[in-house]
């Protein structure tokens, strides 16, 4: 995964700072944009697990701060939604100049509504997804109604949102009351994706069925059971990322991906900036090795010896289900659990003891039918004759060469 830092100037002319993560190739097959809720920022824990899912699968993802919040300039204030939805077209119009135009949007709370309005006036946006979103950007006064009438009255207030101090201008107010969001949904013309908890507390579950209904097909609705507005458990945002990834290939275009072409069994490819997430092919699939974070990798893949501790097991259940099969045994299930490990030994070396290290994997067998005591003996016998097992066991030699 690699993470860049990036600028970009919006329409008044401020610098806004984002978070463009790509997946681990580098080479993303479609660009996302992610908006944050109101008064959120990038780095809320959610829209991070989102974002990583997504690059998981093969996005690259700019997540940024709109003006006035975190990182970007400005002053919070003297926005409003309109200024969000511009700064989203922003955002887009810098990854079309400098990368790819992007063709997905994903908004959380009235980010997912600043991506409906924004996404309809991008060509290049294909599919828009909404995650506890308001049927009206109206919907916000809500959090400030205290402060309405002081608003109103002198054109200001100081209100407390989350814990922290904002200070909310009457233009703000003035701006949501002249957006309609079911007009929007409705001529939308793209893939819709609604996500919403029906225990979201801050936005009503009936908001998701306003902009559903209003919305036209392509148009999907997936409800998140349990979750709170803003997914604080990391269960909850990494299964909205997981389908949002999922659900998103469906509308837009991705390209065919050669395998890493090889004449052998195996091939594993690694590139100097990708530290030790390998990509590999394996006979007709495609599948990822690294190193645990404790070895300085990413843990986006097994280990290698994993990897090996994968093949014993694996030949071991083919095995005996091949020969369970011949001999017609009530064999229902077999679960094969290995792993590897280095044991220290005592071996005798020119008449000397020396202590060495033994490769040793552990395999332990879970068996479950019909079955007595005698044929769960030769079962046993018959793991032990699986052909990795007898290759571990046996004289082997590696031929190297340069190609």
């Amino acid at each position: 995964m690699n993470i860049q830092k990036i600028n970009f100037t919006n329409a008044e002319g401020q610098q806004l700072v984002g978070r463009l993560e790509l997946p681990i190739n580098q080479h993303p097959h479609n660009f996302a944009i992610f908006a944050h809720c109101f008064t959120c920022n990038k780095n809320l824990s959610a829209v991070k697990n989102i974002t990583r899912e997504l690059t998981a699968n093969g996005f690259g993802v700019l997540r940024f701060d709109f003006t006035g919040l975190g990182e970007s300039e400005g002053t919070f204030e003297d926005t409003n939604f309109s200024g969000n939805v511009e700064d989203l077209i922003s955002a887009s119009n810098y990854l079309k100049e400098n990368y790819t135009a992007p063709t997905l949007f994903i908004g959380h709370s009235l980010g997912g509504a600043a991506v409906i309005f924004a996404g309809s006036r991008i060509p290049s946006v294909k599919a828009i997804a909404t995650i506890g979103a308001p049927s009206n950007p109206k919907h916000v006064q809500h959090l400030i109604q205290n402060s309405v009438a002081e608003i109103n009255a002198t054109g200001k207030a100081n209100v407390q949102i989350g814990g922290r101090a904002f200070t909310i201008k009457k233009q703000f107010l003035e701006d949501i009351e002249t957006k309609s969001l079911p007009q929007v949904a409705k001529k939308l013309g793209k893939a819709l994706l609604v996500m919403h908890s029906p225990q979201d507390t801050t936005v009503g579950i009936e908001n998701a069925e306003e902009i559903y209904v209003a919305a036209r097909h392509p148009k999907s609705f997936v409800t998140l059971d349990g979750a709170d507005h803003l997914l604080m458990k990391k269960e909850d945002s990494i299964y909205a990322g997981s389908v949002i990834a999922t659900w998103a290939k469906r509308y837009i275009s991705i390209p065919k991906t050669e395998k890493i072409s090889t004449s052998h069994q195996a091939v594993a490819s690694l590139d100097a900036q990708d530290g030790y997430t390998t990509q590999m092919t394996v006979g007709n699939h495609t599948m990822m090795a690294d190193e645990p974070i404790s070895y300085g990798g990413n843990d986006f893949g097994p280990s290698p010896y994993e990897l090996v501790s994968a093949g014993l097991s694996a030949c071991t259940a083919i095995t005996v289900q091949m020969y369970v099969k011949r001999k017609d045994w009530d064999l229902q299930n077999i679960e094969v659990h290995t792993s590897h490990t280095k044991i220290a030994k005592q071996v005798a070396v020119n008449g000397e003891n020396k202590e060495v290290k033994i490769d040793t994997f552990n395999r332990d067998i879970k068996l479950t039918g019909n079955l007595d005591e005698k044929q769960k003996q030769r079962i046993l016998q018959i793991a032990n004759k699986c052909p990795v097992h007898k290759t571990l066991h046996s004289d082997i030699q590696v031929l190297t060469k340069l190609v």
